[in-house]
């Protein structure tokens, strides 16, 4: 049976084989791991079909088109032998020193005992410095080395460059008291987990203001197209999700219509697929509007770059207690720092910085339109 690379998508047409789980020769069972692939997108996992014995004819690094064979799975044959290691020769004894007999044959000779070893002769030479130690053969170390950049990483910097290159990016920022939210997810968060089987997160709340604030701002949900603008009318928010390989932002679609839960559900399966290159090319197009939470890393204050042809993105940050006025007292308050990034060419700093303040006053006072547990 023939191993070949699928077609994963219109726009993809070739990909590179970052590791192989298999060696040629081994025998694989139905289902089991062969090797991962990378495209200038999505990495993507192949499994054996069917059981038999692998033929590699691709190697790791190799970049190959769609359709192209990679291995072969003989489901007949037998697994290649190991071959076995070389026999040692018997050794044999040393020869005996023997002392000639008056027939003319031979009788092992005496060991005498106890006899003090010769001394070792005197040298009578003029001792010489000894010679400075050799160098290791890897000493010194590298100090560095190179690798070319697999085609994701290839791909997010090029779209990283793009973005600040393509762009009038420029950010606002704000920051936002969670006490209420705080509150409600240890108000609520066992029942929540009991009812729907997740637990409540932090970011289903800021998706919903998102939400909220882009009916109230189209143009930041909107996008450039030439010496036009595109105004969506509909909601798909893209999530930044850490993978092994580098950055993904699948997409949520038709956030106005899922609850909570939902959402929660969709994040974590999100989060899991993520670890393991389960993503798929479908869910990362499209997205009119991307949220970047980098405060899970401890990230206090950032700068989110923009995810074209998106013309916004916000980023969240991690949640510090730290002292704020209130009615004239201070006080100690779970605070978090939000920037957004956005495109100046289409959105004027009055409406981001609006949008943004929208945002802060809605999961600051979460329980009219956002709570839906």
């Amino acid at each position: 049976m023939e191993i070949k690379i699928p077609a994963i998508g219109e726009s993809i047409v070739e990909a590179t084989i970052a590791q192989w789980h298999k060696r040629s020769g081994d025998r694989v069972a139905k289902d089991e791991l062969l090797c991962e692939l990378e495209t200038d997108k999505i990495s993507l996992e192949i499994h054996a079909e069917v059981a038999g014995v692998l033929k590699i004819e691709a190697e790791e690094g190799q970049t190959v088109k769609v359709g192209a064979v990679i291995a072969r799975l003989e489901e007949s044959g037998a697994p290649a032998e190991a071959t076995p290691p070389s026999e040692k020769p018997e050794e044999t004894p040393p020869p005996v020193a023997t002392a000639p007999k008056e027939d003319g044959t031979s009788t092992p000779a005496p060991v005498e005992k106890n006899k003090p070893a010769p001394a070792p002769p005197v040298k009578t030479e003029q001792a010489t410095p000894p010679p400075p130690p050799k160098m290791a053969e890897n000493e010194p170390e590298e100090r560095v080395s190179r690798r070319p950049m697999s085609p994701i990483r290839r791909t997010i910097a090029e779209r990283l460059l793009a973005a600040r290159q393509g762009t009038a990016m420029a950010t606002t920022f704000n920051e936002a008291d969670l006490s209420r939210i705080v509150e409600l997810r240890r108000k609520h968060g066992e029942n929540f987990q009991r009812r729907h089987g997740v637990k409540l997160g932090l970011l289903p709340f800021f998706i919903k203001a998102c939400v909220e604030a882009l009916q109230e701002f189209p143009e930041v949900n909107a996008r450039i197209d030439g010496d036009d603008i595109v105004y969506q009318h509909f909601y798909d928010i893209g999530i930044a999700v850490a993978a092994e390989k580098g950055l993904l932002v699948p997409v949520i679609r038709e956030v106005p219509c899922r609850d909570f839960a939902d959402l929660q559900k969709t994040l974590d399966d999100f989060a899991a697929r993520a670890k393991v290159s389960r993503i798929e090319l479908t869910e990362l197009e499209g997205g009119t509007f991307s949220i970047s939470n980098g405060g899970v890393y401890g990230s206090l204050l950032s700068t989110p770059l923009l995810n074209p042809p998106q013309s916004a993105i916000l980023g969240l940050h991690a949640i510090q207690e730290r002292p704020v006025a209130r009615a004239g007292q201070v006080v100690i308050r779970p605070m978090m720092n939000l920037a957004l990034s956005y495109d100046h060419r289409l959105i004027d700093g009055r409406q981001a910085v609006e949008f943004l303040l929208r945002v802060k006053t809605l999961v600051e006072e979460p329980e009219e339109m956002l709570l839906e547990l």
